[in-house]
């Protein structure tokens, strides 16, 4: 024991005591997952578990002629780019905006970030009442302007627009927060110094604030990719993928094949690798282009 002990308290081994958690809980919740996800879409297996058939690469097959999936494909790229471009520019306009610290700056900040902190069962039941087409807010007022009814969460070609909204409305604070930290590590000589040239704020913002920030603004860019692909707990709880599809991704159209009546864990699991593949991809040559522009 006092061997264990010592060998572990050396400088050069210590710090493995600390990550160890970290390490841990990624393995348990990331690394044997994805693992286990490769290994059942080789199989046919029903959510029992109760058996499991070699299948080889027909789920992949299956998933690629399956209609439905690449609807949802569709559908989530469509998402993608709703959601991707307003969350990441709009962000860093308004982080840009409230950048500085005084009393009016802190208040929007706390106000753009209170939805991050509140879980999107809540969000979505929200918005459903607000945008419910007989008794939402939203609808009423629309009614007493003579505009006559909208049915935002039923109606095809509208519906993902305001999935999109509200997805962007959710978690676009701490985007907005994290450009904040980095605007403010600028060092503040440069906008001085610019106004002594006769730079105006949108020429000290195109000319110091994004070149500064332009890793943080990739690593947002990156990060949201990833999170707009994986879309699900939003369109679940606001639509469940209706009207007739038109707002269910990829992420839903998984579980719902994973945990229906006719589920399949093997094709369900294909789809996910498939689905990992795309975002491996993209990221990928996020990175690079990354690397090619802070070469």
């Amino acid at each position: 024991m006092k061997r264990i002990m010592k060998y572990w308290n050396q400088p050069s081994t210590s710090p493995y005591v600390f990550v160890a958690p970290s390490i841990i809980l990624l393995l348990m919740f990331s690394v044997i997952p994805l693992l286990t996800a490769f290994g059942l879409s080789l199989f046919d297996v029903p959510i029992t578990m109760n058996k499991a058939d070699f299948v080889g690469l027909e789920n992949f097959t299956d998933a690629f002629k399956d209609r439905r999936f690449i609807n949802s494909l569709k559908i989530t790229a469509i998402f993608t780019l709703l959601e991707v471009p307003i969350q990441v520019i709009g962000a860093l306009i308004v982080g840009a905006l409230v950048s500085k610290n005084n009393a009016r700056n802190n208040f929007f900040r706390a106000i753009y970030f209170l939805p991050v902190v509140c879980s999107a069962t809540a969000i979505g039941i929200m918005w459903r009442m607000i945008l419910h087409s007989n008794i939402g807010f939203v609808t009423a007022c629309l009614q007493t302007m003579g505009l006559g009814r909208i049915n935002f969460m039923n109606t095809p070609g509208l519906t993902i627009f305001v999935v999109s909204f509200i997805s962007v409305w959710r978690s676009f604070g701490i985007s907005a927060v994290i450009y904040v930290t980095a605007i403010q590590q600028v060092p503040s000589s440069l906008y001085e110094a610019a106004q002594m040239d006769g730079a105006g704020p949108i020429r000290q913002f195109c000319s110091i604030t994004f070149p500064s920030v332009r890793p943080t603004f990739w690593y947002i860019l990156m990060t949201r990719f990833a999170g707009a692909l994986q879309i699900f707990d939003i369109i679940y709880i606001t639509t469940n993928g209706g009207p007739n599809y038109t707002t269910e991704s990829t992420v839903t159209y998984i579980y719902s094949r994973a945990f229906s009546s006719s589920s399949s864990m093997g094709y369900a699991s294909a789809m996910s690798v498939i689905l990992f593949g795309v975002i491996m991809v993209i990221t990928i040559m996020m990175y690079r282009r990354m690397n090619k522009e802070d070469a």
